[in-house]
């Protein structure tokens, strides 16, 4: 295996990838709406609902609706401490997974159709390497900045939570064991999942954005989980990730050799 050229190629889409605004726009702006933006305004919630005119009824409706499991988790804190952790370590939990998948699945869009875009094809196909390196070069130059905003965003999304809701809560109270094992296990997982997909796609479409629409289906299992936990059908704690980590790495290594199998350099000169 040629690892110095497959070096080379990673650290070249990464440099490309800081120059793009098309690409780094998003992935600052959705990142830190995320991670700063929501904990605060969780943590304003128990301030506002003790104003004149509201009440915790509607939260109460709410809670009603979710598993037996999850009610007795947080039966032993306060109302106004209610709130926070609901929303913050449970009810957000698989929203943060939004982020790994959509960071991997933006850079992977650019990874062969931004490379047409910018007539660098021909010299990235003409590269001292097998098909089945050059697949797994793009896929680690997507999945290696999923997992810095990942790790750096949970880290911030931590800092923020405990800070903002400190008053509340008199103390830390994030993470828990199922938020560990969500960020160290599933994340990586599911950006394999969207960059498995999207590589696939950006090397048969001719541009970044055709690329990127027609991956965004990926997103929708995301959104599933999100709905699920919404309604009171399921919520996340520490079995369900580990779990569904599972099936998703499964589904990775499906991906990476389906791809690997499937992705001929020879195809993409021809078409140039």
């Amino acid at each position: 295996m040629n690892l110095r050229a497959m070096k080379a190629i990673v650290r070249k889409d990464i440099r490309i990838v800081r120059r793009s605004k098309g690409v780094m726009i998003p992935l600052i702006v959705v990142p830190l709406i995320f991670f700063i933006l929501i904990p605060l305004l969780v943590s304003l919630a128990p301030s506002l609902i003790n104003m004149p005119g509201l009440s915790l009824t509607e939260f109460d409706t709410f809670l009603q609706r979710m598993p037996g499991a999850l009610q007795s988790m947080i039966e032993p804190y306060a109302e106004d401490q209610k709130i926070i952790v609901m929303m913050v370590v449970y009810f957000f939990a698989p929203m943060f997974l939004i982020v790994p998948l959509m960071v991997s699945s933006v850079i992977a869009a650019d990874s062969f159709a931004g490379e047409k875009e910018r007539k660098t094809i021909e010299a990235l196909l003409y590269t001292p390497t097998t098909d089945g390196e050059l697949f797994l070069s793009k896929v680690f130059s997507a999945w290696l900045p999923a997992l810095i905003v990942s790790l750096a965003g949970f880290v911030i999304y931590g800092v923020t939570a405990n800070a903002a809701g400190w008053r509340t809560m008199g103390g830390l109270f994030f993470p828990n064991w199922m938020w560990v094992v969500m960020v160290l296990w599933v994340a990586p997982a599911v950006a394999g999942l969207g960059l498995g997909t999207m590589v696939l796609v950006s090397s048969r479409v001719e541009s970044f954005q055709e690329a990127n629409q027609l991956g965004g289906v990926i997103v929708l299992p995301i959104v599933a989980l999100v709905i699920g936990q919404a309604s009171g059908v399921m919520y996340f704690n520490t079995r369900l990730v580990l779990l569904l980590g599972a099936i998703l790495w499964v589904v990775d290594g499906v991906l990476l050799w389906f791809g690997i199998r499937v992705f001929e350099r020879e195809r993409m000169i021809t078409g140039l």
